[in-house]
Parts: C-alpha cells; sequence; structure tokens
C-alpha cells in the first residue's frame, strides 16, 4: 500500500509519517519501481505502536528504545520496557505537581481581581505579575 493508504488507515497524516520515517521510527517495506514508499500490514502495526505510544506521552526517543524492544523481544528483557515506563510514569507525576502548583497560583490571582472595567493600573493581577520574587 501507499502512504496515503497507510494514513488512512491509522488516521495519521502523511507527512507525519514521512516525520517518522525520517526520524526512524518507521521504515517502508520496499519501494516501487517508480520510488514510491511502499507499506504492509505490518507497518500499520508499527504506525499505530508508535501512535499509541505518543499517545501515553512517550518521547520520540522512548518510543524508539520501545520499538527496538518490540521488534526484537528475544533479544531484550521485559525489565527494560517497564524502566522507561516507570522514568514516564514519574516525569509525568512532576509535570502534575507543576501544573497543580500553576493552577493554584493562577486561582489566587484571578480570586483577588476584581475583573471590572476600571483602568488595569489598579489590576491585582498585572501588579502581581511585576512583582520581582
Amino acid at each position: 500500500m501507499k502512504i496515503s493508504e497507510l494514513a488512512k488507515r491509522t488516521g495519521l497524516s502523511a507527512h507525519t509519517l514521512r516525520y517518522y520515517e525520517k526520524v526512524g521510527l518507521l521504515e517502508p517495506s520496499q519501494r516501487s519501481e517508480s520510488n514510491y514508499r511502499m507499506y504492509n500490514q505490518d507497518d500499520v502495526i508499527t504506525a499505530q505502536f508508535i501512535m499509541r505510544s505518543k499517545e501515553c506521552g512517550f518521547s520520540l526517543a522512548e518510543t524508539s528504545s520501545l520499538l527496538a524492544i518490540k521488534n526484537d523481544k528475544s533479544q531484550h528483557v521485559c525489565a527494560e520496557a517497564k524502566q522507561i515506563t516507570q522514568s514516564k510514569v514519574i516525569e509525568i507525576a512532576e509535570q502534575i505537581k507543576k501544573l497543580k502548583k500553576m493552577q493554584a497560583t493562577l486561582s489566587k490571582l484571578e480570586k483577588f481581581c476584581c475583573g471590572g472595567q476600571e483602568s488595569a493600573e489598579f489590576c491585582s493581577i498585572i501588579s502581581s505579575l511585576e512583582k520581582e520574587s
């Protein structure tokens, strides 16, 4: 199948699929005589794997490592995939912590602002953001 069919089957754009090829995540099974990329069902599975990895928050580098494990399971151990996943869980927990702190700060700023139509010269949000830490 050509890249347009792979795109249709996976929901990814042809541009994204070409990018995944450029960064080494996805290789076409073969090339046609006119040098078109040709894909097979295994490539559909790989593209879907990449898509699911992205939905889980894995970076392209992490996805590449997971693909290496997937593509040569006999040469890898489950602990490798678990370590990559554990690192991602820790990273996401840290991001959530930062986002909660941001939310609390923004809620505090929003609470003290009157939101009126008077001049922003006295806006508590702007004043708070202008202050040096």
